[in-house]
């Protein structure tokens, strides 16, 4: 009678927990990149923000969003990878938008600084993803350039998908290289620390945020039964953030010496 008497309050109270950890887990990948966002916005410089994040992202999120197709997950992980597609877009629209018109400001200052009263100052060249340059690719001069690749990217991954939904080697590996994708994530930042034996520009608050997101995640994976892939790669990505944590912690420890000081200050500049 009285763990009846206790279902009317741990029933709802249950249900609120398990909301809770879903819009967490929906919403919660996206609140470390909220400040950066405001941030550009504010200072109207995107040179801090690398917009091969959004190219990672969204990568691994559409082929997310096609292995449900083949592999059914929960909702709240199918809604997250739509959550975190629309907000990549938005970064990536605010970073061409800023990104050109400081290119465009360059031009005219550098026009009014020549005393040129003949010319007009020419805009920065346009840059398109139709043109096939690699030494411009993802460094685009429009945010339609951007919608237009992945939509490309979608329709070209979403026919192979249709063709290949029957095969549980090729849905299991779409699975895998989706989360395998995003676990990667921290891996550029890892190994610039290594190459410069310092983490001076990395911004410590944004990892911890990003290891207390992916040790919740991966928390989420295990315990709602997730498939296999998403469980691994999120034990890979925790154990990648709390390696980048160690470097900051290791090189504050053990500065690297500065070098030593020459008779070509350009060169030591240079380094």
């Amino acid at each position: 009678m009285e763990a009846e008497g206790l279902d009317w309050l741990l029933v709802p109270l249950h249900r609120l927990v398990s909301w809770g950890a879903a819009a967490a887990m929906v919403f919660g990948g996206v609140v470390p990149y909220i400040p950066q966002y405001r941030d550009i916005r504010r200072t109207q410089n995107a040179d801090g923000f690398s917009t091969h994040v959004c190219l990672v992202l969204l990568v691994a999120n559409i082929l997310r969003i096609l292995f449900w197709f083949g592999r059914r997950f929960e909702s709240p992980l199918l809604w997250q990878s739509i959550v975190m597609t629309l907000t990549m877009l938005l970064m990536l629209k605010l970073c061409t938008e800023v990104r050109v018109a400081n290119e465009l400001n360059l031009k005219r200052r550098s026009f009014a600084a020549g005393d040129i009263r003949d010319e007009e100052p020419k805009a920065p060249p346009r840059r398109s993803y139709l043109d096939f340059d690699p030494h411009h690719f993802w460094h685009w001069s429009s945010f339609g350039d951007y919608v237009q690749c992945v939509l490309a990217f979608t329709g070209v991954a979403g026919y192979v998908t249709y063709l290949s939904i029957d095969s549980t080697l090729f849905v299991e590996t779409l699975g895998f290289l989706a989360v395998l994708t995003e676990a990667m994530l921290g891996v550029p930042q890892l190994y610039r620390n290594y190459c410069h034996r310092s983490t001076e520009g990395m911004s410590l608050k944004m990892v911890l945020m990003w290891t207390s997101g992916d040790t919740f995640k991966t928390a989420y994976f295990l315990l709602n039964g997730a498939p296999l892939q998403f469980s691994v790669c999120g034990l890979l990505q925790v154990l990648v953030d709390l390696a980048i944590l160690g470097q900051a912690y290791i090189f504050a420890c053990h500065p690297q010496k500065p070098a030593p000081h020459t008779a070509h200050p350009a060169s030591a500049k240079a380094l």
